[in-house]
């Protein structure tokens, strides 16, 4: 289970995060979902352990994420991932297998990987000829390469093809099917609809909701229905904004 507990964080004194709590059920795909600039990212981060929070908690299966045998169950993709160009994809998969600790011997374990999300057929090829689309599935692949029962995607779907997202989709699923966790994020809310258990949305370092897809939703679809949502909490910050003066 992952436990996010009052958590806040700010960067040069403007805050980032507030006041955030999020408890996700193991064996669950959690969509966390906001506009640029939400806290989405920073979030994920704080949850991986690339970030500290300024206050709060964050524990994964009830230790925190300081651990380094909770960091071993973690996967990671970043929005961005950096790759090393002149490798091949293999050779990448290999080398992130070793900052875990895997032997390089167990070659038909990555090319596996590779297979299941479409890569193995460039396995050769040096990552500096690859397509974005392409360099998005190794960054998939690499978060998979210790086994995790975590995965943390940032933006899995961008850069993807519709082909590329039904197979990245297929993915999740098969991992969840495995009894693992997925946390992501997406501005791809369509694709989230198909493949969350449950949501959070996220608006300017603000929790403004939490729990199924369906509940949220309520027969519209998940796009009209987090617009609704945004619009209507900002159009109630601005009308507190102007109703202060009056009050003092």
């Amino acid at each position: 289970m992952i436990e996010i507990r009052e958590v806040s964080k700010s960067y040069l004194g403007k805050p980032i995060i507030e006041n955030l709590s999020l408890t996700i059920p193991d064996n669950t795909v959690f969509g966390f979902l906001g506009q640029n600039g939400a806290g989405k990212t920073t979030t994920m981060k704080m949850m991986v352990g690339l970030a500290s929070p300024d206050s709060g908690s964050i524990s994964i299966d009830g230790r925190s994420v300081d651990q380094s045998e909770t960091r071993r169950n973690l996967g990671f993709m970043p929005e961005a991932p950096y790759f090393y160009d002149r490798l091949t994809g293999l050779e990448f998969l290999i080398f992130c297998g070793e900052l875990f600790g895997l032997p390089a011997s167990e070659q038909e374990r990555y090319e596996d990987i590779l297979r299941s999300i479409n890569l193995h057929h460039a396995r050769d090829a040096k990552i500096a000829t690859y397509s974005k689309g392409m360099k998005q599935r190794l960054g998939f692949a690499q978060a998979l390469v210790n086994d995790p029962q975590y995965i943390f995607l940032d933006e899995p779907l961008d850069g993807l093809d519709p082909l590329g997202r039904k197979e990245i989709k297929e993915i999740i699923k098969s991992l969840k099917a495995a009894g693992k966790t997925v946390f992501f994020n997406s501005h791809i809310l369509y694709d989230t609809e198909e493949l969350c258990d449950q949501i959070g949305i996220i608006d300017k370092g603000q929790l403004l909701y939490i729990g199924p897809v369906q509940e949220f939703c309520k027969g519209q679809s998940l796009e009209v229905s987090f617009v609704k949502l945004i619009e209507a909490t900002r159009q109630e910050k601005t009308e507190e904004k102007i109703s202060e003066p009056a009050n003092l």
